[in-house]
């Protein structure tokens, strides 16, 4: 491992070593040293040091432009997530609306139906022997056929109402399923971000570390 004791701090402690083996009653002599400690000062290589601090400051920019480019792609699929999410909760809705629609039809369907049986009684039909009691017989018997198609069509839309329903609730399971695995894609991406954020802060304060290594 090398040493974290710059290059120059090491040629000026040699120089100071060297100075002090240099006579002092000599002025000129140490005006020449000076000036020879200088200029091996002023030559001395530094090729080994900074090209090393520099590739590790092009490494760490280069891995923070990663993470900034991984943070804006995150960024992006949370908001598409987001519109997914709104889309989805307003066809929730407009099935809700629909399913109320329908039971509400349903209730209607039911009340004619109802109507229908006090004509049935009303018509006094012999429910063994299907035919009219009483006065009027044909008048009754073109009611009762009446009646009974009546009752057939509100049967056939009822039946209709069902399978619809039934289409209705199958599309809102459906919807809520794919609710859930949104919710559960958005958790996924918040801990992913949570720990994209915990990696950015090491890595500006390992950035930081290695400023403070420079200066």
């Amino acid at each position: 491992m090398a040493s974290k004791i710059p290059r120059g701090a090491q040629v000026q402690a040699e120089m100071k070593k060297t100075g002090h083996k240099v006579d002092t009653a000599t002025t000129n002599a140490n005006h020449k040293a000076d000036g020879v400690l200088k200029a091996q000062k002023e030559n001395l290589p530094r090729k080994n040091v900074a090209p090393k601090i520099h590739k590790g400051i092009s490494t760490r920019y280069g891995q923070q432009a990663e993470l900034k480019e991984q943070n804006q792609q995150l960024i992006a699929t949370n908001e598409e997530l987001q519109k997914n999410l709104v889309e989805t909760q307003q066809r929730v809705a407009e099935l809700e609306l629909q399913f109320y629609n329908l039971e509400k039809e349903n209730s209607e369907v039911q009340r004619n139906l109802k109507d229908c049986h006090v004509l049935l009684v009303a018509a006094e039909i012999d429910p063994v022997l299907g035919e009219r009691v009483g006065e009027a017989a044909q008048q009754k018997e073109d009611q009762r056929k009446e009646v009974m198609s009546v009752s057939a069509d509100l049967l056939h839309e009822l039946k209709a109402f069902g399978d619809i329903a039934s289409q209705q609730q199958a599309q809102l399971e459906e919807i809520q399923t794919t609710m859930t695995d949104l919710a559960k894609a958005r958790e996924h991406m918040m801990q992913e971000r949570e720990n994209f954020s915990l990696e950015a802060a090491e890595m500006e304060q390992a950035l930081k570390e290695a400023e403070a290594l420079l200066l």
